[in-house]
């Protein structure tokens, strides 16, 4: 009996090979990575001690490094277990719960009629591809010549040019014996009982061809060229070669640089044609994209397929957190251990084309180390929907978690999901501790010697010590027994609300700003919705009245009052914008580096307990010298000079300190 390559690939798809191969091995766990697909066993073809028979799943292979067979799962059973071909097509079709093609002369008859549309298809392509280097097509290459795209990379896609024309592409197939309902079934014409004429579905587009798993042309999106074009972005409809939900753009390319070096096993799912092109002219060639709609359970699958994580790139405007928003509840029954995504979210304005286009790739690989995990996303959604103030509202939020979890169907994942939940809510909602080891220590204390107007605040002014430092932020920052949040985060948040422009100039650094403080993590969260919402046009007015509009007006005056006492005037409204950014930056550069500092000292005192406990005499001496390294520079940054350093009134560049 002959199968249809479409049904062999499906079933091949379904069931990972490692499944087919652990029937008869076992595998190394030293070796393997479960999470990732990649297999280790001695092999079952020859006899060996240690493993070097390598089986993957994102590549349905296997191969031997030590006597050098290699296959997939037909060939496994077929040559190891001796079935013929028939019956490792009938084990693998049980495996993935398919039921196999009975002998049919009709089935057979339409995988004919299927290959000659995919002859027609690519006949279109060429077509197009020549369209794009007349005369006609110069404004498609001009196009194309503006959105930075070079000579290689228009033909490594077959990009190509729809003419202006209701038949051009009609008459052209019919000029090469293609009959009518051929056309008709590939959907390259407009057909129907009530248009007496069919005519040409792409007329002055670009053209992109889809491709399917085999690298077979099965469908085209078309950009109009016009302004005035009804749609800006039209796919083929649905044929017999096409599905749209079922398809990636850039599939098997990016599934191949996947496997390489460079792609490292990830996969980045984008949102455009041109985002997926750019970013393989960058050099990032593992990026797919899905058909012009919001992704499907079938996409994600696919990407799942290729990659156990991947990640998931929206634009940063409101349309692109919305289509992440919704990525996230369409993943959430799916997950299984080592099946997850991970969510890189561009600036404000950018998508990944403009992105690399203008800045090169540095930017775009950023984003993407800065990428959140799905638990993350969830948290930080619902997190900053609303108002979590009175104990009904974190009732109402404790709740909506545990209800959005419940989805999961692996019944492990679901109960870690859990419990990073109420981890999440027992931080989020846990009472304040106080005001310990205070972080103004002589890093933003210089004031004047007298008085409150400031006149003392000069470049090599007076520094207060450390003890004076602590009197005064004792007295001045506990106020009705409420603790407020440390000074340099309350410096890095207010001089935001005060300077919202900074946060656009600086978006993916600042925005990522971690706050120890939770009433900060909270208005910090309020603060990105804003900006998210008002765009780089926001106003520090518009700004204030959205934040005192959600419940934060009290805060933001006990910071205005905090900020003031110690006269920090860089962060206050009155600040020049070249001042609040310099001091911002420092602030930023001196919080970056104490937590990094923290958790080091964190890590060293685990390996030292560790290293006592095991009675480790030679590591305990090395780390206790690197703790002190690490203590030495904590007590540095606490003593070192205030981070503002000679701005204020002699600067001339304050219009006059208010009293708080």
């Amino acid at each position: 009996m002959r199968f249809s390559p479409t049904f062999l690939d499906d079933i091949r798809e379904r069931v990972p090979i490692s499944n087919v191969v652990a029937r008869r091995v076992t595998w190394d766990r030293k070796k393997t990575n479960t999470s990732r697909g990649d297999y280790w066993a001695c092999c079952p073809f020859h006899g060996e001690k240690s493993p070097s028979f390598h089986c993957e799943d994102r590549k349905g292979r296997y191969h031997c490094f030590g006597c050098g067979v290699s296959g997939d799962h037909f060939r496994f059973l077929t040559e190891l277990e001796g079935m013929n071909f028939p019956e490792a097509v009938q084990t693998i079709a049980d495996m993935a719960g398919v039921p196999m093609p009975q002998p049919d002369r009709q089935a057979e008859q339409r995988e004919k009629e299927r290959t000659t549309l995919l002859d027609v298809m690519e006949l279109a392509t060429a077509f197009f591809q020549d369209q794009l280097q007349t005369a006609g097509g110069a404004k498609a290459r001009a196009y194309l010549r503006d959105r930075g795209l070079n000579g290689r990379t228009i033909e490594t896609f077959r990009l190509g040019y729809a003419p202006e024309s209701r038949n051009a592409l009609k008459e052209y197939l019919a000029g090469k014996g293609i009959p009518k309902d051929q056309i008709e079934a590939c959907g390259l014409v407009v057909h129907g009982p009530d248009i007496p004429v069919s005519y040409d579905r792409f007329r002055d587009r670009i053209m992109f061809p889809i491709l399917s798993s085999r690298e077979k042309v099965i469908a085209f999106g078309g950009r109009a060229m016009s302004a005035d074009a009804p749609a800006k972005y039209l796919n083929s409809n649905e044929t017999e070669l096409f599905h749209k939900g079922n398809v990636l753009y850039n599939f098997t390319r990016a599934r191949r640089a996947s496997q390489g070096a460079e792609g490292a096993g990830t996969i980045i799912a984008v949102e455009g044609y041109m985002d997926v092109i750019a970013l393989h002219q960058a050099g990032v060639e593992n990026a797919v994209a899905p058909l012009g709609t919001a992704l499907t359970e079938n996409q994600l699958d696919l990407l799942w397929r290729m990659t156990p994580e991947p990640v998931l790139c929206f634009d940063g405007d409101g349309a692109g957190i919305r289509a992440a928003n919704r990525a996230v509840d369409l993943a959430l029954p799916h997950l299984k251990p080592g099946r997850s995504v991970r969510f890189a979210m561009l600036p404000d304005g950018k998508d990944p084309d403009d992105l690399v286009r203008h800045e090169g790739r540095a930017p775009f690989d950023k984003v993407l180390s800065m990428a959140r995990p799905l638990a993350e996303m969830l948290w930080l959604r619902e997190v900053g929907s609303g108002d979590h103030s009175t104990p009904e509202k974190r009732a109402e939020l404790e709740a909506r978690l545990k209800q959005l979890t419940a989805v999961i169907a692996d019944e492990s994942v679901r109960r870690h999901y859990g419990q990073d939940v109420r981890d999440r809510l027992n931080r989020f909602f846990q009472p304040q501790a106080g005001q310990r080891n205070f972080q103004s220590r002589g890093n933003f204390e210089r004031g004047a010697k007298g008085g409150q107007g400031g006149a003392g605040l000069s470049r090599g002014g007076p520094v207060r010590s450390p003890a004076v430092s602590d009197r005064l932020t004792r007295s001045a920052l506990v106020q009705g027994n409420q603790a407020l949040p440390p000074l340099r985060e309350s410096v890095l948040a207010l001089t935001i609300v005060n300077h919202p422009q900074l946060l656009f100039d600086e978006y993916d650094e600042i925005s990522a700003i971690e706050y120890e403080n939770r009433d900060l993590q909270r208005f910090w969260s309020a603060v990105l919705n804003a900006a998210t919402g008002g765009g780089p046009k926001l106003t520090r007015d518009r700004l204030i009245e959205q934040l005192e509009a959600e419940g934060f007006g009290d805060m933001m005056q006990s910071l205005d009052r905090q900020i003031r006492y110690a006269r920090l005037w860089t962060a206050t409204a009155a600040a020049a914008q070249e001042d609040a950014r310099e001091g911002y930056l420092q602030a930023l550069a001196l919080h970056k580096r104490t937590k990094a500092l923290l958790w080091q000292r964190r890590e060293l005192e685990s390996e030292l307990a560790y290293a006592t406990e095991q009675g480790d005499d030679m590591a305990v001496p090395h780390i206790l010298r690197s703790l002190e390294e690490v203590q030495l520079e904590v007590t540095r940054l606490e003593n070192q000079e205030a981070i503002i350093d000679g701005f204020g009134l002699l600067s001339g560049r304050i219009k006059g300190p208010a009293t708080g």
